[in-house]
C-alpha cells in the first residue's frame, strides 16, 4: 500500500492495546482499567463513535480518560454517542487544552521545533457542558488538580491528577493536598493529560503506584523500526506510546501513555501509529 494511502486509512484502524500490570497487593482481585485519551471528537466522525460505543463489551471496572476528548465546537454530541454506553462504570478524567479551545490550522513541521503552543484565535469550547456530561450523566469524577477515592471489586483505589501541563494548568501542590484528604487505600493511581517530566516526577513523589497520560498521539507519525520522532512535550520519544516505567528519586512505577483515538481535524494523518485505547489488567504482585 502506498504511504499516502496508508496515512489516510490508518487513522480509522482503531485498536485495543492490552497489558497486564502487577501493581496490586498479593491476593488482591485483578481490576480492568480502560484508558481513553485524545478522541478529538468531531460530530461527523461516526465510525469512531460506533467503535467507541462497543468498548463497554471490554467490561472495564474503571475508566480513566486523559483528556482532549473534544476536537470541534460541536464535538460533544458525538462524544455523548460514543461514551454513553459506559454510563455507570466508575471513571475519572482530566482535561487537555483541546477540551477548552478549538483546533486551528498549523504547520505540522513546527512540532520538530518543540512543543506546540495555542494560537491566540482559538475558539473557546463549552468545557462546562463536557464536565456536566462526564459527571452528571456518566457518573465520572474530575481529578484535574484533585483526587477521589473509589471502591472497585471491594477494594479502595485513590486517584489523583493534574491539569494540562502543556499550558501550565498543572498544580501538583493542589493535587497533593486533595490526595492527602482522601482515606488510605492499597492502590494510588496518578493521572495527567500531558506527560511532562515535572508532572510524572510529582505524581511519583506523591505516592502513585502507576501513571496514566495521553497528549503525545504516540508521535502520530512513526518511523517503522525506530518509533516516534516527537512527543510534543519533554517526555523521551521512546516513551511516547505504550507501557513503560518512570523512575524518580528512587521510585520506579509503570507509566502508560496512550497514543489516543484521534487527531486534529487539521492534521488527519496517522502512520505506523494506529489510533488506540488501552485495556490494562491490574494484577497482584508476585
Amino acid at each position: 500500500m502506498a504511504a499516502h494511502a496508508r496515512i489516510g486509512i490508518e487513522r480509522q484502524l482503531y485498536t485495543v492495546r492490552r497489558h497486564v500490570v502487577p501493581v496490586l497487593e498479593p491476593g488482591a482481585t485483578p481490576q480492568r482499567v480502560l484508558h481513553l485519551s485524545d478522541a478529538h471528537m468531531a460530530p461527523w466522525q461516526r465510525r469512531k463513535q460506533r467503535w467507541m460505543e462497543r468498548l463497554v463489551a471490554l467490561r472495564p471496572d474503571l475508566v480513566i480518560s486523559t483528556g482532549d476528548s473534544l476536537g470541534h465546537v460541536e464535538g460533544l454530541a458525538g462524544l455523548r454517542r460514543a461514551l454513553s454506553p459506559l454510563r455507570g462504570v466508575p471513571g475519572v478524567f482530566v482535561h487537555g487544552s483541546n477540551d477548552m479551545w478549538g483546533p486551528s490550522p498549523r504547520n505540522p513541521l513546527r512540532y520538530f521545533r518543540g512543543p506546540s503552543d495555542r494560537p491566540s484565535r482559538s475558539a473557546r469550547l463549552d468545557t462546562a457542558a463536557l464536565d456536566a456530561f462526564m459527571t452528571d450523566e456518566l457518573g465520572w469524577h474530575s481529578v484535574d488538580n484533585g483526587a477521589v477515592t473509589l471502591t472497585l471489586r471491594g477494594s479502595r483505589v485513590r486517584l489523583f491528577g493534574v491539569g494540562d501541563a502543556h499550558h501550565n494548568l498543572d498544580d501538583p501542590e493542589a493535587a497533593a493536598r486533595a490526595l492527602s484528604a482522601q482515606p488510605d487505600a492499597p492502590l494510588t493511581l496518578g493521572v495527567a493529560h500531558a506527560p511532562y517530566r515535572r508532572v510524572l516526577d510529582a505524581l511519583t513523589d506523591q505516592g502513585a503506584h502507576m501513571l496514566y497520560a495521553g497528549h503525545t498521539h504516540g508521535g502520530q507519525v512513526r518511523v517503522p523500526f525506530y518509533g516516534a520522532l516527537v512527543s510534543n512535550c519533554d517526555l523521551p520519544v521512546r516513551q511516547a506510546r505504550g507501557l513503560s516505567t518512570w523512575t524518580h528519586d528512587g521510585r520506579t512505577v509503570p507509566l502508560n501513555v496512550s497514543a489516543g483515538l484521534g487527531h486534529s481535524v487539521y492534521a488527519p494523518v496517522r502512520f505506523a501509529c494506529r489510533p488506540e485505547v488501552s485495556l490494562l489488567t491490574l494484577a497482584p504482585r508476585a
